[in-house]
């Protein structure tokens, strides 16, 4: 297999955080991407891979007619299914998986797993983080009329399986936020993401919209140009994929640490692992803003020129 210009297919359910993951290891391999939504039928779009059989008549997909691609990237449940099928219908492409695909890895050519899922085998490759497609860039225009000298930007997550966030949580977010401007008359940026429900934009708008710029949803969203612009960071710690992606700035990032409903071993090494490498520190501890850097987060790349390797290896040894 040539490995310039290869022919990729990415497969996700759509969710951005997804598209992310796969779009970045896809566009540091090759340019000639085509981006597939993977769609399936009950039971097998509630069923974890594995359980049921897979037939080309449960995907509601309409495939690329006469086309078959060189590779194929999955990330997320759904597109495990799609990924299986099109490797038994085409023995030949490689496919690569992101994320724990909770089902053998020899399913697979390659599985990119993030350290902290603790995920180890001879063709899984581990990521520190999720990957995504952000890259060192400092050529976004600034649309959005924020002043960028010594910004904060406070990326807002939103209750999932393991972490509570509820209003006093949400209170006390915004008291720490107030504290910071009190001290440091710094610019503060706040974006909340899809998961942040309205309640708590309700808090955010009532409590900081006379101290900040917020970003509630509306309008163009300015987390890209926060990413490249931003001094410092505040995410609260429901997110891995909002971290990694601020780490590749470089800049100091905060994390607000919210309650967990249960204990989850994955967050928690995630967190440990990110803390030793002096990317992160807890808001919650905070006494005083500091400064201090760290080596860029660059892992599509780096996962890239790995995958790049292997796939050469094989070549020379079929």
């Amino acid at each position: 297999m040539i490995i310039d210009n290869l022919k990729i297919w990415t497969l996700t359910d759509g969710s951005q955080g997804m598209i992310s993951q796969t779009k970045g290891l896809a566009n540091e391999l090759s340019v000639n991407i085509k981006e597939l939504k993977t769609e399936i039928i009950f039971p097998w779009n509630k069923l974890q891979p594995g359980i049921l059989p897979i037939f080309s008549w449960i995907f509601k997909n309409k495939l690329p007619a006469n086309e078959i691609p060189n590779l194929v990237i999955s990330c997320g449940r759904k597109s495990v299914y799609l990924s299986i099928y099109l490797k038994k219908k085409y023995p030949n492409i490689i496919n690569i998986h992101i994320q724990n695909p909770k089902i053998s890895s020899r399913y697979f050519s390659f599985v990119i797993a993030p350290n902290h899922d603790s995920l180890f085998g001879k063709n899984i490759i581990n990521s520190t983080g999720a990957i995504h497609h952000f890259k060192k860039t400092n050529s976004l225009r600034n649309h959005y009329k924020i002043n960028t000298k010594n910004l904060i930007t406070c990326i807002i997550g939103g209750e999932n399986n393991h972490y509570n966030f509820s209003k006093e949580n949400t209170l006390d977010l915004c008291e720490r936020i107030k504290k910071i401007k009190g001290y440091n008359n710094k610019e503060i940026l706040v974006i909340t993401s899809r998961r942040t429900n309205q309640e708590i934009k309700n808090i955010l708008k009532k409590e900081l919209n006379s101290i900040s710029t917020l970003w509630l949803g509306n309008g163009d969203n300015p987390y890209e140009f926060a990413l490249y612009n931003s001094s410092y960071f505040i995410i609260t710690s429901d997110s891995t994929s909002m971290i990694s992606e601020a780490s590749i700035s470089g800049k100091p990032i905060y994390v607000y640490q919210l309650p967990m409903k249960r204990k989850s071993k994955r967050f928690i090494r995630f967190h440990q692992e990110f803390k030793k490498m002096n990317i992160t520190r807890d808001l919650n501890t905070l006494e005083k803003l500091e400064n201090w850097t760290y080596k860029k987060l660059e892992e599509s790349k780096r996962i890239a020129g790995i995958i790049k390797k292997r796939i050469i290896e094989r070549n020379n040894e079929s």
